[in-house]
């Protein structure tokens, strides 16, 4: 995608350069089996599981009598706040540590990666007033799935990891180009994407005009 969208600047991004680009990145996302919204399917996967687990455990923690003696360190009643705050803040530093580490991972070039990590960056802070009063046990689920993202997501960056599993190496993003650069771009994918196909479209942008010169 950077290949290309830095050959379209070359061009002067003329009608014919966009044109072309578009063709060229929906046969390579189209090739590829993916889309610019590839990486939300991991939140809409992860979402019901997680809301799943916050009410089952809540409810749980009021209505489980073991819950109150099965605790371990401050902690020993689940059932309860943590009344020095740590597990909330602990919570968050988990998850900051998280996004920090692995939210840009394969979101190379999209130029809404940077926004999607700075509003990660601010839920992680302004959560943890807001979550003080939930009881431990939901703490106790939420750190070990924060820190297990965490671990998860360094071990797949692991050189050996990745050519065990058959998955290839990110080349290094190039220096980042202007903003309107990259939103004329990926605006112009978003039309391609979304445009009815038709019978000429699956003829490339130069392959047509050297049909009509001829």
């Amino acid at each position: 995608m950077e290949e290309i969208k830095g050959e379209m600047e070359q061009k002067g991004m003329d009608p014919m350069a966009v044109d072309e680009g578009q063709w060229i990145m929906k046969q390579l996302f189209r090739e590829s089996g993916v889309s610019p919204f590839t990486p939300l399917k991991g939140i809409f996967i992860q979402g019901p599981v997680f809301i799943s687990f916050f009410m089952a455990i809540t409810n749980m923690a009021e209505k489980v009598p073991s819950f109150k003696e099965g605790g371990a360190f401050w902690f020993l009643d689940l059932s309860t706040p943590d009344p020095f705050y740590a597990l909330p803040i602990l919570r968050g530093l988990t998850f900051l540590i998280t996004v920090e580490c692995n939210m840009q991972e394969g979101m190379e070039g999209n130029p809404a990666a940077g926004t999607m990590k700075n509003v990660s960056q601010g839920l992680a802070v302004l959560t943890v007033p807001f979550t003080m009063t939930f009881p431990k046990a939901l703490f106790c689920y939420w750190i070990t799935s924060n820190v297990f993202s965490l671990a998860y997501g360094i071990v797949m960056r692991k050189p050996h990891v990745k050519k065990f599993l058959g998955i290839p190496d990110m080349p290094p993003p190039p220096p980042a180009s202007s903003q309107q650069s990259a939103f004329s771009i990926f605006s112009a994918l978003k039309k391609s994407i979304s445009s009815n196909e038709n019978p000429t479209s699956a003829i490339a942008p130069s392959t047509k005009v050297a049909v009509d010169r001829s």
